[in-house]
């Protein structure tokens, strides 16, 4: 069984200590989810004893196969293992809020007429191309492992770059799905420990049909009723229903759905995202920044919330909604098939996105594409964290612009 004492006592800590946990943990997890899951690891298992090492690993493996941010998604469940319900609420709150309020005063600062300067601007987009770039390569290198896995991708990004939008993203994530199922084979499961979850069936069956529902109904209501807050709510909800892979992931499908319609500047974009990767905690905070940046109502901390809880509505309903019937789950050698397929193609989307609009609108000049190559140089090697990389990018478009 998943060891859930810790290592002083069989008493479990107040729904407040567990959110002053999550709440240290959001204020200096930096480095991105894999780095996230790291902290997670030491935090939870090797000095709070919380988990064992199997526990832990089958704990990531839930989240990993669900979409959202696997972060995120294993805080909450984390939670619900120790306060059920009220644990997952304040693991996320601790863990994301603190980025989540540095990128709405970004956003504020910036819309306020605190403008950074120009040089400075073009050098947080040179970030995002190196942050990106490496995101790409690292995500190939476990993703695409054999010949077919490679296609998926390779065809994912030509049709991401024939087909933009958020309708198109989605019919190539099912698309790819289906062709994992019918071309892949299954990767070899190891076995697993069973979760102490508290959570019945039933009521996980009642979470994953409240996410199907808000995911159907969403878009139809927003398509009928004028509220922007509305809208805002199913295109982010949707965005957090749909990314597969990572946090990174989550780049060209929140482009779709704010910058064709000029709810967010392209440039305005491409700086939020180079400043959220030198905050700690989820890269899905991104949504608080573009909400507080709309150019319509609702914006600023408002905006900036609304949209922060509709990108992170779905990881809760998922992590609910599938804890009961994971172990059932990763005996279905057809679910996970289909999850290589989706995996691969989600390489594609970001591969396409790095083209563009990252790097269509951030290279232009040699200095561009040196500053970009040196920084996913540092990147790669492993000493330079993200937010060093992007705060040295910001200085050198400063310097040499």
């Amino acid at each position: 069984m998943l060891q859930t004492q810790t290592h002083t006592t069989n008493e479990k800590e107040s729904t407040w200590g567990l959110f002053l946990i999550f709440l240290r943990l959001g204020l200096t997890s930096f480095g991105g989810p894999i780095a996230h899951l790291g902290y997670f690891r030491d935090e939870f298992v090797a000095r709070r004893h919380w988990l064992s090492e199997q526990g832990y690993a089958d704990l990531v493996a839930l989240c990993q196969f669900l979409p959202g941010p696997a972060s995120s998604q294993v805080g909450m469940a984390v939670g619900i293992l120790r306060h059920g319900y009220p644990g997952a609420f304040v693991a996320w709150a601790g863990f994301t809020l603190p980025s989540a309020v540095a990128l709405i005063l970004f956003a504020l600062g910036i819309s306020h007429g605190s403008h950074l300067p120009p040089d400075m601007l073009h050098g947080l987009k040179l970030a995002a191309v190196a942050v990106v770039a490496q995101a790409v390569l690292g995500m190939a290198r476990k993703l695409c492992t054999d010949a077919p896995r490679i296609a998926i991708a390779a065809l994912a990004a030509g049709a991401t770059l024939l087909l933009p939008g958020a309708a198109g993203q989605l019919a190539i994530i099912v698309v790819a799905g289906v062709g994992g199922v019918l071309i892949l084979q299954a990767p070899h499961e190891t076995g697993n420990e069973p979760m102490p979850v508290t959570i019945a069936k039933r009521a996980g069956i009642a979470w994953l049909a409240l996410f199907c529902a808000l995911l159907a109904l969403l878009p139809l209501l927003a398509s009928t009723l004028p509220w922007q807050a509305l809208a805002d709510v199913s295109a982010f909800f949707r965005t957090g229903a749909l990314v597969f892979g990572g946090g990174h992931v989550v780049l060209p499908l929140l482009q779709a759905e704010v910058v064709p319609g000029g709810l967010v500047s392209n440039d305005v974009f491409l700086a939020g995202y180079g400043a959220a990767q030198a905050v700690p905690g989820p890269l899905f905070t991104f949504a608080a920044f573009l909400g507080a940046s709309m150019q319509v109502a609702p914006s600023g901390w408002s905006g900036g919330m609304i949209c922060l809880l509709a990108i992170f509505a779905p990881s809760f309903l998922l992590v609910a909604g599938t804890m009961p019937f994971w172990a059932d789950l990763r005996r279905s050698s057809r679910m996970r098939s289909a999850l290589g397929g989706v995996n691969a193609a989600v390489v594609g989307l970001l591969a396409a996105a790095l083209y563009y609009p990252v790097g269509t609108s951030a290279l232009f000049a040699p200095k561009d594409f040196i500053i970009a190559l040196a920084a996913l140089a540092a990147l790669q090697s492993g000493r330079c964290p993200p937010w060093l990389a992007v705060l040295c990018c910001a200085a050198a478009g400063a310097l040499l612009g």
